[in-house]
C-alpha cells in the first residue's frame, strides 16, 4: 500500500433537487409533426361529415321512392273542390283513391311520365264506383260514380235512371242537411234550417239501388232539363259516369268541354277508385292562426268510406 486513497469511480449525474426530471433533456417534438396531427384530424372529421351526408342523402332517397311507388301503385291523395257528388263527398274532403283496381297506365306514373305501353292490368270498373279519371279534353282530376258501363244502354226519364230497359230503384229515404260553411252553400232545390250544429241548408235525398244490388243516395233538386237524357248505348272503351248531386252536376248527360262536362268517358283516362275520407275541412281555417285548423275540421266524415 502506498498510502494513496482510492480512485473513486464516476459518479452517476445527479437528479435536480427541485423535483424535476431529465425530461426536460428529451428533444422537443418539431412544428411539422404537430400539423400533420391536425390535419389528420381534420381529415377525419369531414370524411365523418361527409359520412353523415351520404347516410341522410341515401334515407331521403328511399323516402322518396317509397312515396313514389305508394302514390303510383296504392294510393294517392285527392281533394273535392265541388259538391257535385253530394251527399257522399263533400267540397272540402281529402280522399284516398285506390290505384290499382282498373289496372295503371301513364296516367298512374309521377309526371305522368311515358312509360307504359297502354293500359297495363286493365280492368273495368263496376257499377256504382266512385271513379276518379281525367277530363276528356283539359286533363283536370274528376271523380263521378259510375253508371253503364260499354254495351250498356242509359236512359234518364222525369230524373229516373234506367239500365238496359231496366228502371234503377229509387226511393225517398230522409232529409239531407248540409251545415253552411266558406266550403258550402245553399242552392236552388234546397233550403235553410236552423239546427243542433248551426244553420245548414236541407234537401231531399233518394236511395238509388241499382240491379246488381248496390245502393247509394242522392240528391234531386225538382224537375230540370237534364231530367230527361237518352237512351243512349255506351261505346267500347267508354263510360256513362253521373254526379250523386244529379241537378249540380256536369257529367256524361253533357257534351265533353274544357272545364264542363266530360262527356263519356275514355277507359284510358281512368286513375283510381275512391276509397276512404282521410281529411275534411269547412273551409274556414286560416294558416296564421293555427288553432282554427282543429275548429274547421269536420270529425265525423274522417275515415268515411265509400
Amino acid at each position: 500500500m502506498n498510502g494513496k486513497p482510492p480512485i473513486a469511480a464516476s459518479a452517476a449525474p445527479q437528479r435536480p433537487q427541485d423535483g424535476r426530471t431529465a425530461a426536460a433533456d428529451a428533444p422537443a417534438a418539431s412544428p411539422e409533426a404537430g400539423l400533420a396531427a391536425d390535419t389528420d384530424a381534420d381529415a377525419a372529421a369531414d370524411a365523418d361529415e361527409r359520412e353523415d351526408w351520404w347516410s341522410f342523402t341515401k334515407f331521403v332517397l328511399k323516402v322518396v321512392v317509397v312515396v313514389l311507388v305508394f302514390r303510383t301503385f296504392l294510393f294517392a291523395p285527392f281533394t273535392i273542390p265541388s259538391e257535385s257528388m253530394l251527399p257522399a263527398l263533400w267540397k272540402g274532403d281529402y280522399l284516398v283513391a285506390a290505384k290499382w283496381p282498373y289496372g295503371y297506365s301513364n296516367l298512374s306514373m309521377p309526371f305522368q311520365a311515358p312509360l307504359l305501353p297502354g293500359r297495363v292490368l286493365e280492368a273495368l270498373p263496376e257499377r256504382g264506383d266512385v271513379a276518379i279519371f281525367k277530363h276528356p279534353i283539359d286533363g283536370t282530376d274528376y271523380i263521378k260514380r259510375v253508371i253503364g258501363l260499354p254495351g250498356d244502354t242509359v236512359e234518364m226519364r222525369g230524373g229516373r235512371v234506367s239500365i238496359n230497359g231496366q228502371p234503377v230503384a229509387q226511393e225517398l229515404v230522409r232529409e239531407f242537411d248540409l251545415p253552411l260553411s266558406a266550403n258550402t252553400q245553399c242552392v236552388r232545390g234546397g233550403f235553410e234550417v236552423e239546427t243542433s250544429r248551426g244553420t245548414a241548408c236541407r234537401y231531399r235525398m233518394a236511395r238509388e239501388t241499382l240491379p246488381s244490388g248496390r245502393a247509394y243516395t242522392v240528391l234531386d233538386f225538382g224537375a230540370t232539363p237534364q231530367d230527361d237524357f237518352g237512351p243512349l248505348i255506351v261505346p267500347r272503351d267508354r263510360l256513362f259516369v253521373m254526379g250523386d248531386n244529379r241537378d249540380n252536376s256536369q257529367d256524361s248527360r253533357f257534351a265533353a268541354a274544357p272545364g264542363g262536362g266530360v262527356g263519356l268517358v275514355p277507359t284510358d283516362r281512368l286513375v283510381g277508385r275512391a276509397s276512404m275520407v282521410l281529411w275534411s275541412t269547412d273551409g274556414s281555417a286560416e294558416w296564421i292562426k293555427p288553432w282554427t285548423w282543429f275548429t274547421a275540421t269536420r270529425w265525423d266524415r274522417i275515415g268515411e268510406g265509400l
